[in-house]
């Protein structure tokens, strides 16, 4: 199995690739997209502002790669802004579209007797049966370091997790048959995210497994 870290210029990879050894899934990393396109895995990670994360995500050359990885049905998980470029359009740089692979906008978090950014720990709530959430507790810890978050345009049937942060709650991870995302950062929340991690893995395998 073979699982590509995507380095595009942005996001934090050296925190990413790390975790991802420590959870037992060994992983390449590359800023050639040449390199990622026979992937059975794909790792977007992404840090920084919509805009700017967009357009050097567009000029890397793995828009391709990431839109013909997901529409084969194979492993995905984007981390942070990671998962916003999925999106449609954000609202911190309505200008610059997004990749709109999942159905959903970026929306600035409330800041309603709480402080934006959200830095720090929060806790996590599962919705439904997620396999990158398989033996996480339900009001398990995990970081998140963000100002917006996704408001997806139907969220009826959509499994992960969710948060709460002031009055705005969000799905702060989402997994749609292989493909999962979270809001907060797995490689900085300690036992928890390496699970979640591993879940990645095993997920991987198991997908291994059923196409064999």
């Amino acid at each position: 199995m073979r699982t590509v870290l995507i380095d595009y210029g942005a996001g934090n990879l050296h925190s990413v690739e790390k975790a991802l050894l420590a959870s037992g899934l060994p992983c390449v990393r590359t800023d050639d997209p040449a390199l990622a396109a026979d992937a059975d895995a794909l790792v977007l990670p992404g840090q920084g502002h919509f805009g700017q994360v967009m357009r050097s995500f567009e000029a890397s050359g793995f828009e391709g790669v990431v839109r013909d990885h997901i529409a084969a049905g194979r492993a995905f998980l984007g981390i942070c802004v990671g998962l916003q470029l999925l999106c449609a359009h954000s609202e911190e740089a309505p200008d610059v579209p997004g990749l709109g692979i999942l159905p959903a906008t970026v929306r600035r978090l409330a800041a309603d007797g709480v402080s934006v950014p959200q830095m720090g720990w929060n806790q996590i709530v599962r919705v439904g049966e997620s396999p990158l959430l398989d033996g996480v507790d339900d009001g398990a810890f995990v970081y998140f370091a963000n100002s917006y978050v996704v408001e997806f345009d139907d969220a009826d049937g959509l499994v992960g997790a969710e948060t709460r942060y002031g009055r705005t709650r969000f799905l702060s991870a989402v997994s749609i048959d292989d493909l999962h995302a979270t809001q907060f950062h797995p490689e900085k929340s300690q036992e928890v995210g390496l699970r979640i991690l591993r879940n990645f893995g095993r997920s991987l395998r198991g997908a291994s497994g059923r196409a064999a």
